[in-house]
């Protein structure tokens, strides 16, 4: 068993599953500490002590990722389980040459194993997408709310796309719900050695709220380093009338955030922190739900 103190992971997702009675957590392959391109996962009966890891996805040769194996988060939906997870082709070392996009696995166990379910990725060719994430509308239908790179725009972007309903391909064109510096906190990040410069947008998700908004949680930098922010659409639309809060809701150096609710029914959020390798670890906080969105209140454990 390990302590969340002891697990080396980036983006933190975990899925909390009445048939097993386990909580299971994703997230990014660190390619120094695996030998292998692939995933794995933990378990936990009570987000104290985790089983040791167990592989959920290892690609074949003919698997179109080759590397960037992020961000992985699992959702059971009509009785199976889908890993939104993002790959990059081969390409080269720098950025703007590889294609990067989010894929989706399918098992029929939370645990796996994984398999290919959509042949390539769901986010445009054209552009660098990562971190998706499954929402289900009042109707039912499933949207990939994504991030499309700021290595590419300058100005990070959070994007949506309608889903068919097996999950194997987008409906129509994506809507950019907003931009980094729709958040007056967001600050500049530059690489000179890759040659970039820009304004982040990582690790999106969406909740719906008890009076029926929503709350997106995103992260990029703020003026204290890594954070998460929270825009909230009151109407209750995945592409209508988004207002970004005021403050981070996070700015102690973590992010990549989500929001689950315990077998007990607390709501939790776990991401990881610090944002530095090999220092990332898996932290969970306990939240509170209030009129315009969730706030922190603790540490949980």
């Amino acid at each position: 068993m390990k302590k969340l103190n002891e697990i080396h992971i980036r983006d933190p997702f975990i899925l909390p599953d009445k048939k097993t009675g386990k909580y299971y957590m994703y997230g990014s392959t660190i390619s120094r500490s695996h030998k292998e391109p692939g995933f794995d996962c933990y378990a936990s009966v009570d987000l104290i002590d985790w089983e040791e890891p167990v592989p959920i996805f290892r690609p074949d040769v003919s698997f179109w990722g080759k590397t960037d194996f992020w961000a992985a988060e699992a959702h059971e939906y009509n009785g199976d389980y889908y890993l939104f997870a993002t790959f990059s082709n081969e390409g080269t070392v720098h950025m703007k040459d590889r294609m990067r996009g989010v894929g989706i696995l399918r098992a029929h166990s939370p645990s796996g194993p994984f398999a290919d379910h959509t042949g390539g990725p769901v986010t445009p060719s054209d552009c660098m997408c990562l971190d998706g994430s499954l929402y289900i509308d009042e109707e039912k239908n499933p949207w990939l709310v994504y991030c499309h790179e700021w290595v590419q725009l300058g100005n990070g972007a959070v994007c949506a796309v309608r889903l068919s309903h097996d999950l194997k391909s987008a409906v129509g064109e994506p809507h950019v719900i907003f931009h980094s510096l729709d958040a007056s906190w967001s600050t500049l990040v530059e690489m000179p050695d890759m040659g970039y410069r820009g304004y982040v947008t990582d690790g999106c998700f969406v909740r719906r709220m008890k009076n029926g908004k929503l709350s997106l949680l995103w992260s990029c930098s703020c003026a204290s380093g890594y954070c998460v922010g929270q825009a909230i659409s009151s109407g209750g639309k995945i592409t209508g009338d988004w207002v970004m809060d005021k403050e981070p809701l996070f700015v102690t150096d973590g992010g990549h955030g989500m929001l689950f609710e315990s077998f007990d029914g607390d709501l939790l959020f776990p991401m990881h922190s610090p944002n530095k390798h090999p220092l990332e670890r898996p932290v969970i906080y306990r939240t509170e739900e209030n009129e315009n969105g969730f706030s922190i209140t603790g540490r949980h454990g």
